[in-house]
């Protein structure tokens, strides 16, 4: 007896609803023939039969709630039809100079590239590059092509070696969390195998008048929904299996505006422009880490009510005390001393005394986090980032210099991990590095403050009732107005400010 098991669901997903059986107890079932689909409230699932039998028993019917590794159904011995035996694959074998070894590179001879783990929150990726094409031998763990989502790049390694017998994600194609990317052919002799295609049960004729890309059945689910709905399977892209298409295709294109709606009112149209221009003009799809980007700024604008205020420190205190201990502090420690220890140690100075811009806003309830994950904006080629250094607050100078340091040559290499990034309670942004002398950030939802370094100038100070050249710098705090009072930003920047200007306050812890 073969049990029939509730599949890993995804991320954060514990329990499914049974949508639909495909089957009936007593009927004759194959090696990964659709047995029943599942709905979370992310995907549909759809759940294969894990080898050939009779369908004995349905412990799950339609409509009961099951969790992941639950029992769904039993399959029992019988006289179906080996997996791999339908009339039309008999053919192809009979066509084939070596039979035992294409049975092999079958269906249980190829594997499956499938999308990696995204990370939390992440549904989506686009295939950016393809290194590997049909036809090239691969080996285990070799690099097969590069995704890209909003937050990182990710990497996807062969799962086993072998030859690429088919690309199902092209490049610029945008691809799920669970979307299969490729076939390998496991075969020992580098035959290529291409993938097949699951036939319909009653064969051609048979085949139901609503069908994906490729003839597959689609989803029961998804034809009750177009019918609802009116829409015409034709204008519908399938996700599932061989262009299956699923309930939430037929949502996302339900929700969709029609081909001809105007533009959203938020998109300006673009002015004309001149014929010779126009040639001149090069036209580049913005990569989705530049999509992301643009929209949480926006959403930072339109969601906070952001406002900035400003203040200017003496760096003479900061860095003389790096030009005296410099040489000694990257000789025992093996980091060089800069000065975003000094801004990080005052940060987290400051928001000890003024909580509420280490908080966030969640409903109508306000979040104090009694910890200090510092993010530490940086610049890309391909965007900015802002990868956190988690418990700053309890860091020494070397350790955060330590932090900052692995976590830039990652952001630069694009190899940041999705953790590398979560978490963040407050954020510090240097523009002082480009040569800015004055800005104002935008906060990094959702949190309530963000401050902004700039460039160190020598400017004459008064200093004492005398005329002094002191290098300054502005600084820069913009804060989220419905949860920071402008006396508590204020106060804030201050305390930042005397740090800098006195370290010896940050020893004192005064």
């Amino acid at each position: 007896m073969t049990e029939v098991r509730v599949p890993t669901l995804g991320e954060s997903v514990t329990e499914a609803t049974v949508a639909t059986w495909f089957k009936k107890p007593g009927d004759t079932v194959e090696a990964d023939e659709m047995l029943c689909e599942l709905e979370t409230d992310k995907v549909t699932v759809e759940v294969p039969a894990p080898a050939s039998g009779t369908l004995t028993e349905i412990v799950a019917e339609e409509g009961a709630t099951v969790g992941v590794d639950a029992l769904l159904a039993q399959i029992g011995e019988g006289d179906a039809k080996p997996a791999g035996k339908k009339p039309a694959e008999k053919k192809q074998e009979s066509e084939k100079t070596q039979p035992a070894a294409s049975e092999t590179n079958g269906e249980k001879g190829n594997i499956d590239v499938m999308v990696p783990a995204l990370g939390e929150s992440v549904s989506e990726a686009t295939v950016s590059t393809w290194f590997k094409q049909v036809g090239d031998s691969v080996a285990q763990d070799e690099m097969l092509c590069e995704l890209e989502t909003d937050k990182v790049s990710v990497e996807v390694p062969a799962p086993a070696a072998g030859t690429i017998c088919d690309i199902l994600a092209q490049e610029g194609d945008t691809v799920q969390a669970d979307g299969k990317l490729a076939v390998i052919s496991g075969s020992a002799d580098g035959t290529v195998e291409p993938a097949r295609r699951p036939e319909p049960a009653g064969g051609a004729d048979d085949a139901p008048a609503s069908a994906g890309a490729e003839g597959a059945q689609n989803a029961p689910s998804a034809e009750k929904m177009m019918a609802e709905k009116g829409i015409d399977p034709s204008s519908v892209k399938g996700t599932g299996k061989d262009g299956r298409i699923m309930k939430e295709d037929v949502m996302k294109a339900g929700s969709a505006p029609a081909p001809s709606a105007p533009a959203p009112a938020a998109q300006a149209p673009r002015a004309p422009v001149a014929a010779d221009d126009a040639s001149r003009e090069e036209r580049v799809k913005m990569t989705r880490l530049r999509q992301t980007i643009a929209r949480r700024l926006k959403e930072a604008q339109n969601t906070a009510a952001m406002l900035t205020t400003y203040n200017e420190v003496d760096m003479s205190a900061v860095m003389a005390l790096r030009k005296q201990y410099k040489d000694e502090f990257e000789k025992k420690h093996g980091v060089k001393l800069g000065f975003m220890s000094f801004f990080t140690k005052a940060c987290c100075h400051a928001l000890k005394e003024v909580p509420e811009v280490n908080a966030e806003i969640d409903g109508t309830d306000v979040v104090y986090k009694n910890f200090v994950h510092m993010g530490i904006a940086t610049g890309t080629p391909t965007g900015l980032v802002v990868p956190v250094i988690r418990d700053a607050d309890s860091m020494s100078f070397a350790a955060i210099e330590k932090a900052i340091g692995e976590k830039g040559k990652l952001a630069r290499d694009g190899k940041l991990s999705m953790a590398d990034m979560q978490g963040g309670t407050f954020t510090i942004s240097n523009g002082g590095v480009y040569g800015s002398l004055m800005s104002s950030p935008i906060l990094n939802p959702p949190q309530s403050g963000i401050l902004g370094m700039h460039k160190i100038q020598e400017r004459p100070m008064v200093v004492n009732g005398e005329i002094k050249i002191r290098p300054m710098m502005y600084l820069a705090l913009s804060y989220d107005h419905r949860i920071v009072d402008g006396k508590g930003a204020v106060t804030f920047l201050v305390r930042v400010k005397d740090a800098l200007e006195d370290p010896q306050r940050l020893l004192m812890d005064l």
